[in-house]
């Protein structure tokens, strides 16, 4: 069973379609369930239900993983192979497996934003929670990339939280707009960061001297990436993700030997790094109005 955050998020609405794709080609029983809103307690509720329930292997992607310890000891405690996405500091989890490597991905972002700012002028930098491991080490890869490579390039607030909330990215987008006339980069990790900075720079009459770049979703986001009020999205994609999560589950109650440089058959997870409980792959991409109907998605 795969555990999203949320299940009306497109994000996650994504990642179940490679839920079903992996069932669907291995016949395996998978399938994916998950909180109506983003909420751990929810979330805990959810993973709860699927213990009692008997299922063979969890791949949980967790809200937040402190909260998620306990439930997810019981489950290995009841002999559930745990995986983990987006939590690489979790501890109860036989292995954590992310897209790439969380702060190469925030320099990428950097690296995309830089280009679009003429690598100079001020930024700021977003995230969705703050209890968000993924998200926190993304900005903090972006902010060391630009400090290292961009030295005219001026961060001026660190962290602003959008609760992974549509609405919110954009009115805090606006106070900033507003606060920073001068400011000319956004960079957001949560995938309602940068469509709501987006949002704020089209109503503010500010596309082409106010750029956001950063996680995003491609269909939802189509009309941003067209009028330029994005410059361009980066993303994993989340049913590749899933799919790459049951094949690792599959693998290990086969009895496999997870190890250095393993191919689970699916591209960019082809030869996973190991550190400690952690597996990384390098499966990240840029969307641009060039490519961005290239993904159904």
């Amino acid at each position: 069973a795969v555990v999203p955050k949320d299940s009306t998020n497109p994000w996650f609405i994504r990642m179940e379609e490679g839920v079903k794709q992996y069932a669907a080609d291995t016949g395996q029983n998978a399938f994916q369930k998950g909180p109506p809103e983003v909420d751990a307690a929810q979330q805990i509720q959810v993973t709860e239900d699927l213990i009692a329930q008997g299922v063979d292997a969890l791949c949980v992607v967790p809200h937040d993983p402190g909260a998620m310890e306990p439930v997810l000891k019981k489950a290995m405690e009841a002999g559930i192979i745990v995986i983990t996405h987006e939590a690489s500091s979790q501890e109860n989890c036989h292995w954590d497996l992310e897209a790439f490597d969380f702060n190469a991905y925030g320099g990428y972002i950097m690296d995309t934003l830089a280009e679009a700012m003429g690598e100079e002028g001020k930024y700021i930098a977003r995230v969705g929670s703050l209890t968000n491991d993924s998200h926190n080490q993304e900005a903090d890869g972006a902010i060391k990339r630009q400090q290292e490579a961009y030295p005219n390039m001026e961060l001026i607030e660190e962290r602003i939280v959008t609760d992974d909330n549509p609405e919110v990215s954009y009115e805090t987008a606006k106070e900033v707009l507003k606060t920073y006339p001068d400011v000319k980069g956004f960079i957001g990790t949560g995938s309602y960061d940068t469509p709501g900075a987006g949002r704020a720079i089209e109503e503010a009459g500010l596309i082409g001297s106010v750029f956001a770049c950063g996680t995003g979703m491609p269909a939802a986001n189509k009309e941003l990436l067209d009028s330029g009020a994005v410059t361009a999205l980066t993303l994993w994609d989340p049913a590749q993700a899933a799919y790459a999560m049951c094949a690792l589950a599959t693998h290990i109650l086969n009895g496999g030997e997870v190890t250095e440089g393993m191919d689970l058959g699916i591209e960019g997870y082809d030869s996973l790094i190991m550190d400690g409980r952690v597996l990384t792959a390098a499966a990240w991409v840029t969307i641009t109005k060039e490519n961005v109907d290239s993904f159904g998605f």
